[in-house]
């Protein structure tokens, strides 16, 4: 009986060492795929932010989503949404890009959704909606504009779901994380 080997990590989780594409698609063995982001790497919320920023804006939005889950995972309670939300906000892009409209279109509202808690908190010096509130919790959401974001969520989302509407461009079509371009 032939034994299927798994890849696994340094420590011997499973792990698919496959090489992948920019939007995070894995190629055959041996292709030349593009850099992948570690896993589990603790940044700052601004370092965070620029990191995503920087894959977004190289068209590599599945990437970007690794660097908002590691966030997700170990940031503080009161800014998990927030950072869940951005990482599905990325994989929304991510399969808009790849021609999978109605996941791509599902995955960009549910992180407009998730972003709701933290409407106004973008930049504003007083959070809405009083102190217990998550826009409350997180300081100025770092000074993500949650507004703009979940706004071009929703447009890209009607937008790539249209009968017949065209694979975006995910360099293209990468939001701006921050009002100040960051």
């Amino acid at each position: 009986m032939d034994e299927t080997r798994r890849d696994r990590d340094a420590e011997g989780r499973a792990h698919n060492a496959r090489p992948r594409d920019g939007l995070g698609r894995p190629l055959p063995y041996g292709t030349q795929g593009v850099e992948r982001q570690p896993e589990g790497v603790v940044r700052s919320p601004g370092e965070t932010v620029r990191e995503a920023q920087r894959l977004l804006d190289a068209g590599m939005p599945f990437h970007a989503h690794e660097v908002f889950e590691d966030a997700w995972k170990s940031g503080p309670d009161a800014e998990r949404e927030l950072w869940r939300g951005l990482a599905q906000l990325a994989v929304g892009l991510t399969h808009a890009a790849r021609g999978n409209a109605t996941g791509g279109a599902r995955l960009l509202r549910r992180g407009a959704g998730a972003l709701a808690g933290f409407a106004g908190a973008g930049g504003a010096a007083g959070a809405p909606g009083g102190p217990d509130t998550p826009a409350a919790r997180v300081p100025a959401a770092h000074g993500i504009d949650v507004d703009a974001l979940s706004g071009w969520a929703l447009e890209l989302a009607g937008r790539v779901e249209g009968e017949g509407a065209p694979v975006v461009d995910a360099a293209a079509e990468a939001p701006r994380l921050r009002a100040d371009g960051g």
